[in-house]
């Protein structure tokens, strides 16, 4: 029996192991704050059945992924590009739009999100330019132009309605040029032209958009009946309006973070700060061991408790030390994959199971920072724990592969020293 169990979950066991941890955390947590959800369906238990089906599919496409060799990915890059392109276009012109923005597609009955395969494929297009143009002395400066030629048209599909998302994808492929030793110099010409761009966007959102009263945006709760894991609903009306309408809601965001007034709690005014707030509220009371599963209060106040920020239900429910656990093991995945990469004898590899693992831990930080008011709301869901869809089961893919790499990869042997 053990030897069965064991040839059906082969791969790295640490990855297993923290895989295994982070989707009990899910499943507790997401049924624990998923009570608004459960009081308008009258379903008691019907959004944690769901989600638990996420998972076990999930799971089975982990399986299914790390059963395939991971020098058979670099075989889908031609079709993954073609779906990306195809599916980004596609849900700009005729995409449901779910909380303001258009970032679902639905086919055949079923609803998912481009942008989440989009940061998949172009982890792998990355990881095979890579690990195509290595030289003795680092990646051939071409690499650098073939990236951004794929990267720059996806990242602004994605950035359209999804600044965050884009940002994050934009984030992991530049930490991968950099491990792939592509050029420093081209690297900080990269830095200068983003951080003038950035600047550029920014006057735009605060010419274009306009302030508006975002209580709206806090008090509305709308599951996206994709992954039931994106931000409240925004109010998008601007003056500048086609691709600017998401403006209106980064400016204000924006406001909000930067806004770091002490207000006394009186005079604190939780209807316009209603997610911030209640977030607050939710860690201020957790204690080091925190109130106990099930036991949250905010979760029937904060929108999107089960999603952007489950965290802050992790922490008033786990305290601390469950804060903390949460923090371990996606560091944990962090250093395996690390450790795994360094023994990878080919190149590919070893950049795929990095720029896997770095999508999933800078989204992780994003969603945290957000949840602790370290960031502005990003409506990043928290991986592999936040209530989902097709982001669960993309996440578990991601894994798959990890794991694809850690068991069929080609490692270098460790000479034992006397």
């Amino acid at each position: 029996m053990n030897k069965k169990i064991g040839n059906i979950f082969k791969g790295d066991k640490v990855i297993w192991m923290v895989f295994f941890f982070l989707c009990m955390i899910s499943i507790v947590e997401v049924f624990s704050a998923s009570s608004n959800l459960t009081y308008k369906s009258q379903n008691y238990m019907g959004p944690i059945i769901y989600h638990s089906a996420m998972i076990i599919i999930g799971v089975v496409v982990a399986v299914v992924t790390l059963n395939v060799p991971c020098r058979y990915f670099k075989l889908m890059t031609p079709f993954m590009l073609l779906i990306t392109f195809v599916t980004l276009l596609w849900v700009l012109v005729g995409g449901e739009s779910i909380n303001g923005a258009n970032r679902v597609i639905s086919l055949l009955g079923f609803t998912f999100q481009p942008s989440e395969i989009a940061k998949g494929t172009m982890v792998l297009v990355t990881a095979q330019i890579l690990s195509a143009m290595q030289r003795e002395s680092g990646a051939d400066r071409k690499a650098f132009q073939y990236i951004l030629l794929l990267l720059l048209p996806t990242v602004f599909l994605i950035g359209i309605e999804n600044a965050s998302t884009a940002a994050l994808l934009f984030a992991v492929i530049t930490l991968m040029m950099y491990i792939g030793r592509v050029p420093a110099s081209q690297l900080v010409k990269l830095g200068i032209g983003v951080a003038v761009l950035a600047a550029f966007l920014l006057v735009l959102v605060f010419a274009l958009g306009s302030i508006e009263d975002s209580s709206n945006e806090n008090t509305q709760l709308t599951e996206s009946v994709a992954d039931g894991d994106k931000a409240a609903a925004d109010k998008n009306s601007i003056k500048g309006g086609g691709i600017f309408h998401r403006f209106t809601t980064q400016r204000n965001r924006i406001l909000k973070f930067v806004n770091k007034e002490d207000v006394p709690a009186e005079e604190y005014n939780l209807e316009e700060n209603f997610q911030v707030g209640h977030a607050n509220i939710a860690i201020a009371s957790s204690d080091i061991i925190g109130k106990g599963p099930g036991n949250s209060m905010e979760r029937d106040y904060l929108p999107q408790a089960f999603s952007d920020f489950i965290y802050a239900i992790i922490i008033e429910e786990m305290g601390l030390i469950g804060a903390a656990v949460v923090v371990f093991l996606y560091v944990v995945l962090l250093y395996r994959t690390a450790r795994i990469a360094l023994r990878c004898e080919n190149n590919f590899p070893a950049f795929l199971i990095m720029g896997l693992s770095l999508l999933l831990v800078i989204q992780a930080t994003f969603n945290m920072m957000v949840a602790v008011g370290l960031a502005p709301v990003t409506g990043q869901p928290l991986p592999l724990i936040s209530k989902g869809g097709t982001s669960t089961i993309i996440n578990c893919a991601y894994i798959g592969a990890m794991l694809s790499v850690s068991r069929s990869a080609k490692m270098k042997t460790v000479k034992e020293t006397k």
